[in-house]
Order: C-alpha cells, then sequence, then structure tokens
C-alpha cells in the first residue's frame, strides 16, 4: 500500500478521497529537519505554501512518485530538483476560480455602494445616509486586464449588472474574446474608457508594476480599481497617490507586494481603499475543491496514469526523448522571443518540425513552444499532460506541421509562426553542441546563440557607422554587450541586428537608439526560459 504524507492543512475531503488506496498520514508543522527525516518513507507528498519542499527533502525522498501542492502556486517547491528526481509535481488551479471571481465583484459592489464605510458609520451610531451616496453598475465600462480563467468567469456574472466590458490581453484571439461578449482593446485604451479596473494577471517581469504612475496619469477620472490577482501589479505608493489627488474615485486590494506587510504601506489606510488579507480562495467550497483537486491528482500518479495539472515535465520513452530533448529548451527560446517580438492581436500559431525531430511524437516540443509562448502572460506551468487542455482553455489555434526530409541544411530545425492583426512572425531554431541556436528571425537567417538576459533587436538600412552608433549609446550607458549579428537582405538595404545584453537597458536608452536615423524598429525581449 502507498503511503502519502500530508504536511499542511487541507479540507478532510481530500483526506478521505486518498484513505481507501493509501495510508495516510497527517503531520502538521514539520520543521524542516522533521520532513527530512521521515519523506523516505513516502510515496506522496501533499502540502500547501507553509511547507518548504527544498532540494534536500525532494533528495530524502527516495520512494516519492509525486509532490501535490493544493492551490495554484508551487514556489515553496523546487521543481528542478523534482524534475531531476523524476517526481511529478502537481497542482490544484482551477477550484478557486470562482472563489476569485465572486470577491472581485464583492469588492466591486462595496466600492459602487461605499459599504464599508456605511456599514463603520452606522455602527458608530450614526445616521449619515446623505454621505454615502453610490452609483449603479448598469452602463458602467468594465476594464479587466487579463482574460484569462477568473477574467473571463468576472466577465461572465458582470453581464448581468448589464456592464459593458472591454479587455486588455494580447494572447486572446479575438473570436474567443467575442464569445464572452468582451471587446478587446488596447492597454491605453482601457485605462482611458474603464469606470471600473480589475487585475487578473500572474506577477511576472512584465506584469510587475504594470499599473504605475504613468498608466494611473491616463485613467478617466473617478475610475475605480481592483485586484485580486498577485501584489505587486499595481504599484501602492502610485495608487495611494492618484487616490490622494482624486484621479482614483476608490480601490479594492486583496493582494499586496509583501504578505503581510512588514511596514506600512499607505494605501492600506486611506478612506476610499477597501482591503483585505488575501482572500480570494478562502471559501468553503474553494478549500475543499484544492483539496479533492490534488488528491484525485496524487492518486492519478501514484497508479500510473497521467495527472491533469502536471507542472513539470513528464516522463519521455528514451528513444524519443534522446532526439528531443535537445529541442525542449530550443523550442521555449524559440517560443519565448515569438512572443515579445510579436505586435497586434494573436490570431494563430503555426509550429512546425523539419528533420529527424519530426518522425516522433512532437508533443514534448508543443509543450515546450507553448510555455515559452506563455510565460510572460502567465503563471500556468505547460507540459506534455495539459498543453492541449491549456490551448483549449485560452482560445490559442495551434496547427503543426512536419517535414522529415527537408531542414534548410540542419539537421533539425524547429520553426514558431505568429499570425496576428499586425502580420507574421517567424522565429526558427536549433540545436548543436548542446546549446540552442536561434538561425532565423522573420526574413533573415543568421547564428545566434542566445546565452544573455536580454537581446537588443534592430530592423534597420545597412548603412557605416549605424552598428558603432548604437555601440557608442549603450556604451555610454554601461551597458555591456557580449555579442552581435547581423543578416541583411541586399548590401545597403534592409538589414538586422541582434546584439547580446548582460545589463537591462532602460527605455531612455532605448528612445535614443530609436532616434538613430535610419532604424525602423528596434525592441529589448528578456530571455525567461
Amino acid at each position: 500500500m502507498w503511503k502519502i504524507l500530508v504536511a499542511d492543512p487541507i479540507a478532510k475531503e481530500g483526506v478521505e478521497l486518498l484513505k481507501p488506496h493509501a495510508q495516510v498520514d497527517v503531520k502538521l508543522k514539520l520543521k524542516p529537519e522533521e520532513l527530512k527525516a521521515i519523506i523516505g518513507e513516502y510515496d506522496a507528498l501533499l502540502v500547501r505554501s507553509e511547507t518548504k519542499v527544498t532540494a534536500d527533502i525532494i533528495e530524502a525522498g527516495k520512494k516519492l512518485q509525486t509532490i501535490g501542492r493544493a492551490g495554484v502556486g508551487v514556489d515553496n517547491i523546487d521543481l528542478n530538483a523534482a524534475t531531476g528526481r523524476g517526481i511529478v509535481v502537481v497542482n490544484a488551479p482551477t477550484s478557486n476560480v470562482i472563489a476569485v471571481a465572486e470577491l472581485t465583484l464583492a469588492l466591486m459592489l462595496a466600492l459602487a455602494r461605499n459599504i464599508p464605510s456605511a456599514n463603520a458609520s452606522l455602527k458608530k451610531g450614526e445616521w449619515r445616509r446623505a454621505d454615502f451616496m453610490g452609483s449603479d453598475l448598469r452602463n458602467k465600462v468594465l476594464g479587466i486586464i487579463g482574460l484569462g480563467k477568473v477574467g473571463s468567469e468576472v466577465t461572465r456574472r458582470v453581464k448581468s449588472f448589464e456592464m459593458r466590458v472591454i479587455a486588455y490581453d494580447p494572447f486572446v484571439p479575438a473570436d474567443y474574446a467575442r464569445n464572452l461578449g468582451v471587446e478587446i482593446v488596447s492597454m491605453e485604451e482601457l485605462l482611458k474608457q474603464s469606470d471600473y479596473i480589475t487585475v487578473h494577471t500572474p506577477i511576472t517581469n512584465t506584469t510587475k508594476g504594470l499599473i504605475g504612475a504613468k498608466e494611473l496619469a491616463l485613467v478617466k477620472p473617478g475610475v475605480r480599481i481592483i485586484n485580486t490577482a498577485r501584489g505587486g501589479i499595481v504599484d501602492e505608493e502610485a495608487l495611494a497617490k492618484a487616490i490622494e489627488e482624486g484621479r482614483v474615485a476608490g480601490a479594492a486590494l486583496d493582494t499586496f507586494t509583501e504578505e503581510p506587510p512588514k511596514k506600512p504601506i499607505r494605501v492600506i489606510g486611506m478612506d476610499k481603499a477597501l482591503v483585505t488579507p488575501h482572500l480570494g480562495a478562502s471559501t468553503a467550497e474553494a478549500q475543499t475543491g484544492v483539496a479533492i483537486e490534488v488528491a484525485e491528482q496524487a492518486l492519478a500518479v501514484l497508479q500510473g496514469r497521467p495527472a491533469r495539472y502536471a507542472v513539470n515535465a513528464p516522463i519521455v520513452v528514451p528513444e524519443a526523448l534522446r532526439v528531443l530533448e535537445p529541442y525542449v529548451d530550443t523550442g521555449t527560446v524559440v517560443g519565448n522571443l515569438a512572443t515579445q517580438l510579436a505586435d497586434g492581436q494573436l490570431q494563430s500559431i503555426l509550429i512546425r518540425y523539419d528533420g529527424d525531430i519530426a518522425k516522433y511524437d512532437s508533443t514534448i516540443l508543443k509543450a515546450a513552444v507553448v510555455r515559452g509562448l506563455m510565460a510572460s502572460i502567465t503563471e500556468e506551468r505547460v507540459n506534455v499532460v495539459n498543453v492541449n487542455l491549456v490551448a483549449a482553455r485560452r482560445g490559442l489555434r495551434i496547427t503543426e506541421q512536419k517535414q522529415a526530409e527537408d531542414s534548410h541544411n540542419y539537421t533539425n530545425l524547429l520553426t514558431v509562426e505568429l499570425t496576428t492583426s499586425a502580420g507574421k512572425t517567424i522565429l526558427a531554431g536549433t540545436s548543436m553542441r548542446g546549446e540552442t541556436h536561434i538561425v532565423r528571425v522573420n526574413d533573415y537567417w543568421m547564428d545566434v546563440v542566445p546565452t544573455t538576459p536580454y537581446m537588443l533587436i534592430t530592423d534597420h538600412r545597412d548603412r557605416p557607422g549605424l552598428i558603432g552608433t548604437v555601440g557608442t549609446i549603450t556604451g555610454a550607458h554601461d551597458i555591456n554587450i557580449s555579442f552581435m549579428e547581423v543578416g541583411r537582405r541586399e548590401v545597403r538595404g534592409r538589414a538586422m541586428m541582434v546584439l547580446g545584453l548582460d545589463d537591462p537597458m532602460p527605455e531612455a536608452v532605448l528612445q535614443k537608439i530609436r532616434a538613430i536615423p535610419d532604424i525602423f524598429s528596434v525592441k529589448v525581449v528578456h530571455l525567461r526560459k
């Protein structure tokens, strides 16, 4: 019989589901050394956020087949160590979606009708009815930033309020939004049009500080802002200042940059701010749901069945793995760069496999590409188990093509073509000597080994002095260039330059490069593997 250790509190329904199949030990508040001492006895470990499953603990878990997180995030689990040991890590990303969506609506209604202030006033013995004039939600514009699982559920519910819903999410196809009755707009338009703004994105390099002083300067006067997603997406100090200046009429925050706050956060003490201590998933139903969801998946892994929400790489048969494994990193990098270089609203994705890699089941490479594509817009981890589910849930249209004979003079070539409302973006890569090489960017063939955290990519006219001017600007701002590759169509014609940067490039420096004559476009991409 399997042995399962439950190291953090989960709803009893999840524990009861496991008991007919395994010996279940519930041991809470274990110190790291205590957990390490006993983990070798167990086939599965279930946690929430309290227990830190470090590499040391994973190494000591000689029998571990799966680690389950009863919730969405897996930051407390060392995924690399688990994957290296062949341990499947699963989570429960869907059961709290409704709870978060409902809290969003509760906060919106509370802001609209001044419920917290009115409640506090009446409890003090006051009767200040005239001071708490509210406003209808009907005919107001709700702007949703992030039209994923929670954002979509919020949309479905606010439709009953007869609100107009607009959304900013570059990675959601227009027809998916249209089916929800949502108009896709730019971030700037959302800020300018919305009476209410609600945030439903993960916290990533691109969403940290997504709503800051610059964005708050664009908002419609009297807007109300709600964040039930992650702390840090809304700049708390910039929000406090916007409330103080009267540009923002009110805010409701369930998440904060630091939880619990170790130092005062000004917005928490403001009368026009409604704050809650990260209650998004705090319903009895949500906690029961995540417990059952994670228990079901742990059993699936133990029974040799695929887990629906495995968050790390699955096992691939050895003969296929030998050929495909070097191209997993290639797929992730190519997908990641394609997303950052593309403009416009996504319409379709084409993944093409040329060479020997076309002879095998390409699901692991498809998962790598989609993982790269989504790295900057979601916390959801994509692998061979859930890639098709993730793609279907987000309305992604993915086509795969295979050609075993022709690989453009490369043994293997993996190409990603994104079609958006602005046109096509094409990236191709291969693996040589254990390294990923980017060999095509749109119409330009080159050979780039992406070893730096940042790359600057220019589309320009090939002329003397231009490359030197770029180097002078970066040097003057202490930005180190690691490598340079140039591709061109003809002498003194259209060309592309790729610079590997060891340091981030501030917007002001980027503007100086954009201002160089004969540079048509320039982008900085951040490699997220």
